[in-house]
């Protein structure tokens, strides 16, 4: 019999999944409103199933607008080329190889395991769960990302938990506490010696909940995790996992301090969409009534409608032009208001969902700078949302990956006190496109000074002062006073026995007559050894 958990594992993950779902209902609730006028599919009610017929919203800005934005963080988050970066410590470096150039090599090994990692990522299929996560976000707000343990036999993509599907405690700080997940299984998916220990009589496809707990333990520090089935925890379920590497990863979109859930973009312009729903409906109706054409006659008139009906295009029929007159609504006034009230909102909506029509103003000569200048400004406004992701969305996920391929020996152990990943996102979100900038504008910067012949400027100090400006680190990129001593005894080795020669010839035995000392010096920097001669 399994020992009795202690702390937050101490209820029961069904009895702590139920105590905890009422805390989560007002966050189901708004998620639901917000998927009614985008994608009523991506968040459905606790009734819904896979045959329900979801209506259709009367207009589609909001579905478009949430497709785009989140096509827009996946290209920022997770752009082809890497995007993590491995880092060690430069101090605790510079005294493990003392030198710049071994620096160079641990770099260029944390490179290959970059690559790993995102070919890892790559041929596991988890960019498609990584965008359904961010539309996830944009319309509920939260999201619980699972990596399991890479098996080599099979695809091993990431599980996506809608907020319907779990519930979450946090410090706070923010910090997890516990998260329990529901998992509906049919009875016959379940291993068979699972089936063996639950009681009664089941069908094959009746479905069973499975919870799973994971929960942070007092004592060790550690992550602490097991499933349950009717109340039962299920033998050889537990696991133990580091606090900064567990593998279900709860992440928000928005962060409230002392909420344990997060807010979506869509709640933030909720009104906005309401209000454009309605308006769309009431013009799209309004229109269909337009379109509709029914002719008035006059009952004491002398024009006859089955003549009228009858006649073919340049027939002759009598009548009198006043006794036939087509119904209309006469409300362009009313109509025109309305339109004008929906495309305001809908201009708004476009900026709010960076829609690319909203940043391409109407006419003939529209530069792709101003297009440029006017979505990066756009883009300036996720800032806060890049920012959290990174911290709750691929830092957690690098850090599973790391401690998860070293255990299956897919990667090199590395020390962890000196290895931290670190994340580039933003505008600039694309791999390394940050220090390649930098690097760039450098070159450019220090590039004009060579033509400068002022003797009383210190390019070298210039060059470091433009390096620090831009936050370039120098190390292995300007030479130092040693570098530069060591090329010049190499060059002096490299010139030959005559240029040595001459130089001895010349003035080298005067000083090595006036003091012996300084001559045996110059030969040891220069890296000469005397011989006799013949």
């Amino acid at each position: 019999m399994a020992e009795a958990r202690k702390g937050f594992g101490a209820n029961g993950a069904k009895a702590t999944y139920d105590r905890l779902v009422a805390d989560r209902a007002p966050y189901e609730t708004r998620a639901e409103n917000c998927a009614k006028y985008t994608i009523p599919a991506l968040f459905p009610k606790a009734s819904d199933n896979a045959s329900t017929d979801y209506t259709t919203p009367w207009q589609a800005v909001g579905a478009r607008g949430l497709n785009n934005l989140a096509s827009k963080l996946m290209l920022a988050l997770f752009p082809l080329a890497p995007w993590m970066r491995l880092t060690i410590s430069e101090f605790q470096a510079k005294q493990l190889l003392g030198d710049p150039q071994g620096l160079a090599k641990v770099d260029e090994g944390l490179s290959m395991v970059e690559r790993i990692l995102m070919a890892f990522m790559e041929s596991n299929s988890y960019r498609p769960t990584f965008f359904e996560l961010l539309k996830q976000l944009v319309v509920a707000g939260n999201g619980l990302l699972y990596i399991q343990e890479p098996e080599t036999e099979k695809l091993n993509p990431p599980k996506l938990y809608k907020l319907s599907q779990y519930v979450c405690q946090r410090d706070p700080y923010g910090n997890v506490l516990q998260v329990v997940t529901l998992d509906k299984v049919a009875f016959a998916a379940l291993p068979e010696d699972i089936r063996t220990r639950l009681d009664g009589e089941h069908e094959p496809d009746e479905e069973m909940e499975v919870y799973t707990h994971v929960y942070l333990d007092d004592e060790s520090g550690d992550y602490l995790s097991y499933q349950e089935i009717e109340g039962e925890e299920v033998e050889g379920s537990e696991g133990q996992y580091p606090a900064t590497a567990c593998p279900w990863i709860p992440v928000r979109y928005v962060k409230m301090d002392g909420e344990h859930y997060g807010r979506s973009h869509c709640e933030e312009y909720l009104g906005d969409l309401r209000s454009l729903e309605n308006l769309t409906e009431s013009i799209v109706k309004f229109a269909m009534i337009s379109s509709k054409v029914v002719g008035l006659v006059n009952p004491n008139g002398i024009t006859q409608v089955r003549r009228l009906v009858k006649a073919q295009t340049g027939d002759f029929v009598p009548g009198r032009k006043q006794d036939i007159e087509f119904l209309q609504l006469e409300k362009a006034a009313d109509f025109s208001v309305a339109k004008n009230v929906a495309d305001a909102i809908e201009a708004r909506l476009s900026f709010a969902f960076m829609l690319n029509s909203a940043v391409q103003r109407t006419g003939e000569r529209v530069t792709a700078e101003e297009i440029r200048y006017v979505a990066g400004e756009l883009e300036d406004t996720l800032g806060g949302v890049y920012s959290i992701l990174s911290q709750e969305l691929q830092l957690p996920i690098v850090r599973v990956l790391l401690v998860q391929l070293q255990a299956t020996s897919m990667i090199p152990d590395l020390p962890r006190e000196a290895i931290e990943p670190t994340v580039s996102t933003g505008m600039e979100a694309l791999g390394r496109g940050q220090d390649l900038d930098k690097i760039n504008r450098f070159i450019a910067a220090i590039a004009p000074l060579g033509q400068m012949q002022d003797p009383d400027l210190n390019t070298g100090n210039l060059k470091i002062r433009i390096a620090n400006a831009l936050g370039l680190d120098t190390a292995g990129l300007l030479k130092t006073e040693q570098d530069r001593a060591m090329e010049q005894a190499q060059q002096m080795v490299a010139e030959g026995g005559s240029a040595i020669a001459q130089g001895i010839g010349a003035g080298v035995g005067a000083q090595a007559t006036a003091s012996p000392e300084a001559m045996q010096k110059a030969m040891d920097t220069a890296g000469i050894e005397a011989r006799p001669l013949g």
